[in-house]
């Protein structure tokens, strides 16, 4: 059987439409795939998100006892004076030297207390945690914090609360959005993980 030429251009543009549909159809499969690959990412960031909140919820209650516990005169009794915060390191207007010698202050309280202390909390913080500004105005008041927790000479009924509210849900906070800021840093070269370190240092 043959065709007539008008048969072979009518085909010949059916063909054509056809091939030309099937190369958007595949364009579509293409940017479907790349829709898929984003909402995945964007899952696992909510994901991540969602945990940090969960982490934060009721925050401001435990801040606001402690803050609270701080504020109350110490109990008569004993000579030793208890331990008083040092002024706050503004890190926004700090010198070279300064800004190194504030670092260094943070350095040892986390080689020393954090990350020996404080187990899988303390191993979340990521490597380049110093040259995050987020990291040091939080371990800048989580230490003292801590140290106006501990180096006191006498501990009352309310130090006792005032340390398990740090312990139970001020910390784990303050480490979540430690491991946040810091794990799988690529700005930093990676971020990872410390080495893990032993309280016999301390």
């Amino acid at each position: 059987m043959t065709t007539t030429p008008a048969e072979d251009g009518g085909l010949g543009a059916a063909l054509l439409q056809l091939s030309q549909h099937g190369e958007r159809l595949a364009g579509l499969d293409r940017a479907l795939a790349d829709v898929h690959v984003k909402l995945t990412v964007v899952r696992g960031t909510l994901r991540g998100h969602g945990k940090t909140l969960e982490a934060l919820d009721g925050l401001d209650q435990a801040v606001q006892a402690l803050a609270d516990q701080l504020a109350r005169p110490a109990p008569p009794g004993g000579d030793e004076a208890g331990y008083e915060p040092i002024p706050v390191a503004k890190w926004w207007q700090l010198t070279a030297e300064d800004r190194a010698n504030a670092v260094g202050r943070l350095r040892s309280w986390v080689a020393t207390i954090y990350q020996p202390l404080y187990g899988h909390l303390g191993g979340q913080l990521g490597d380049c945690w110093p040259q995050h500004p987020l990291a040091l105005m939080t371990f800048d008041w989580l230490s003292e914090l801590w140290n106006v927790l501990y180096l006191n000479p006498d501990r009352t009924a309310r130090d006792l609360t005032s340390q398990a509210e740090l312990g139970v849900r001020i910390l784990p906070a303050a480490a979540a959005l430690l491991a946040a800021e810091t794990q799988d840093c690529r700005e930093h070269g990676g971020g990872g993980h410390p080495a893990p370190r032993t309280a016999g240092r301390v």
